[in-house]
């Protein structure tokens, strides 16, 4: 799927196109398990709808669409209230105090009051979801309007939203009446508590090919809270501002059979990632310790440099995995068998240092290419933005992030030792900045990597890399926080003058003021401390721990290992600067603490093996 080329959403649209009459918009609720390929077939421009952030009951999802905004349950005080209060003033109460809680602009019933109050009648009937309706108050204060400004109620609107349920067979019927600029609406029924992309079909004028918006920038694809947009648009209305969802548009031909794809893989990516990055792992320090066991030793260090080699391969294997999206089982066996084969190509034509920065090279240069060409390989592999979890469609996530910023930094450690070792100093400063710097920019820039923590992590790794060479002074903490700074000023800017509309456009430089700079700060500062009670993070997290105290102990034995080669040195600083600030920086940073503490722990075994054995033999003697 390719991505699209558009700029930035437009907030105001200051009128509708020409029509012969106040166009109608329909939105019609379809059966569960309606296909792709039966709304092409009535005649509609399809796509697949992102239901909700992880898995959320249908409820949810209809609120999602009429406040045009989303956040995650876990930022709610409490769960979405009972289904049998549902519709009732009560209900709708219950609703607008749990939104008043989340860390966000979230107002239920949106969509219907800004119809309204623009003399739009927006009604839900025929089975639809009351969430499309006004909520009690809204109606209320808008009547009390209305009464204020003409002395009687108002008369009745010619243009019309209209939420409904309906059948598969009511659809060939509904494209025929659509005249002018009326529009129709058609989704599948969201499926309770259960993270699947939705069927979605309009009809009307300027809709042709796939459906695709800004919010995923990938043909087919498209948000829950990017219909309420597409309605207030198709009525000459202004976008509020607390609607974070882009309008669709259409785009491109209809590829029925390519949709299906898209689906099947992003909904496998959040069940096979756990199993098949595990089961490799897994296999892989099975091996290493039994080649030490069986070798007693002697193949200690070419078993670790497989194993780490392997490691920082295994995004690399990942991606390519991507374009043929084969079964599970296909794509562990690829793994499994093909990371080690790189790995030992890789010492088979490059020795000590150099295979590490090869390796290094060929996937970080990788993912650069395949985001700058705008492919979908990124996201569609298992260590992508995971597009099937509803939070991020395309340039790279977290996982890749942490990963990234290790082989970014400490790559570049090994790559000058490895092929200029006698650099003077302040030319391995500058060469950390000038590779940080500019992969920071792929990796951050909003056309292309679209990373806020990578805006920020890797520009500092690099920094403090660059200190530890050419600037150990007690003002270089000043400057890595400068350098910083500015860098990230620098990607935002580029983001205005592009009109990438990304991430870091969108949540902070569109804030309102410091309260809703404020609300982006609490939001992802809540996500992040919810991602330390996952189960996986605290199976793992006590290991990390257990880790970092034991390199702190025997942080001499790390000097030995590292004695004579300080590029590997300061590379390794780095990196480990940019993973504890970019677990503080994210909104998932004990995920980035423990892949990038994982990554880490790979060049620390490398300069292990690489590291001369009377070093290794004196502190043992110690």
């Amino acid at each position: 799927m390719a991505r699209a080329s558009d700029g930035g959403r437009e907030k105001v649209q200051d009128a509708s196109p020409p029509s012969r009459r106040p166009p109608h918009v329909t939105l019609v609720l379809l059966p569960k398990a309606t296909g792709i390929a039966e709304l092409v077939r009535d005649g509609l421009s399809p796509g697949l709808l992102s239901a909700g952030l992880g898995s959320v009951p249908a409820e949810q999802t209809y609120l999602d669409i009429s406040q045009g905004n989303r956040v995650f349950d876990s930022l709610y005080d409490e769960e979405l209230p009972a289904t049998s209060r549902r519709c009732s003033p009560i209900w709708w109460r219950a609703v607008e105090e749990r939104a008043g809680s989340a860390p966000a602009d979230i107002v239920p019933g949106l969509l219907a009051s800004t119809l309204e109050s623009s003399g739009v009648r927006a009604e839900a009937g025929g089975g639809a979801s009351c969430t499309f309706s006004r909520p009690p108050s809204e109606a209320r204060a808008i009547q009390e309007s209305s009464k204020k400004l003409s002395g009687t109620p108002r008369p009745r609107p010619h243009q019309t939203f209209e939420a409904r349920s309906g059948a598969l067979g009511q659809l060939p019927s509904l494209v025929r009446s659509l005249h002018g600029d009326d529009l129709l609406i058609a989704i599948e029924r969201a499926p309770p508590a259960k993270n699947q992309a939705l069927a979605i079909g309009i009809a009307g004028s300027g809709f042709e090919g796939e459906l695709t918006s800004d919010s995923t920038r990938t043909d087919g694809y498209v948000l829950s809270t990017d219909i309420a947009p597409t309605i207030l648009r198709r009525f000459g209305l202004p976008v509020p501002a607390a609607m974070s969802g882009q309008p669709i548009r259409g785009e491109e031909s209809v590829d029925v059979a390519g949709l299906e794809s898209l689906a099947s893989r992003m909904a496998s990516i959040s069940e096979r990632r756990g199993p098949v990055i595990g089961i490799s792992l897994a296999v892989w320090l099975v091996a290493l310790a039994l080649a030490v066991l069986l070798s007693r030793g002697r193949a200690a260090r070419t078993s670790v440099k497989l194993t780490g080699l392997s490691v920082v391969y295994l995004p690399l294997v990942l991606l390519v995995c991507a374009a043929p999206e084969p079964s599970q089982a296909v794509e562990c066996l690829i793994i499994l068998v093909g990371a080690p084969i790189c790995a030992g190509l890789t010492l088979a034509v490059a020795r000590g240092y150099r295979a590490l920065a090869v390796a290094s090279a060929l996937v970080v240069f990788a993912y650069a290419i395949d985001v700058v060409a705008g492919s979908s390989l990124t996201a569609l592999s298992l260590l992508g933005p995971n597009p099937g979890l509803g939070v991020r469609f395309y340039g790279i996530g977290n996982e890749l992030e942490a990963l990234l910023s290790v082989l970014v930094v400490a790559g570049t450690g090994a790559a000058v030792q490895a092929f200029a070792p006698r650099l003077p100093a302040k030319t391995v400063a500058a060469t950390f900045l000038a590779t940080g710097l500019g992969l920071a920019f792929v990796f951050a820039a909003g056309r292309f990597g679209a990373d806020v923590g990578a805006a920020i992590a890797i520009p500092i790794g690099a920094a403090a890399a660059a200190s530890k060479v050419a600037t150990p002074q007690r003002h270089a903490a000043l400057s890595i926080i400068a350098i910083s700074l500015a860098f990230v000023g620098l990607i935002s800017l580029i983001d205005l003058i592009s009109g990438a509309n990304a991430h870091l456009t969108r949540s902070v430089l569109d804030a309102g003021g410091l309260d809703e700079l404020a609300q982006v700060a609490e939001r992802r500062l809540r996500l992040s401390a919810h991602s330390f009670v996952r189960p996986v993070v605290l199976l793992f997290l006590p290991l990390v721990g257990i880790l970092a105290c034991l390199a702190i102990w025997r942080r001499r034995t790390l000097r030995c290992w590292l004695r004579g080669v300080p590029a590997v040195e300061a590379g390794l600083f780095g990196a480990s600067v940019a993973v504890v600030v970019g677990a503080l920086a994210n909104d998932s940073g004990a995920l980035v603490l423990e892949i990038g503490s994982a990554y880490l722990l790979a060049f620390a075994g490398y300069a292990w093996a690489e590291a001369p054995v009377r070093h290794t033999s004196a502190t043992v003697e110690r």
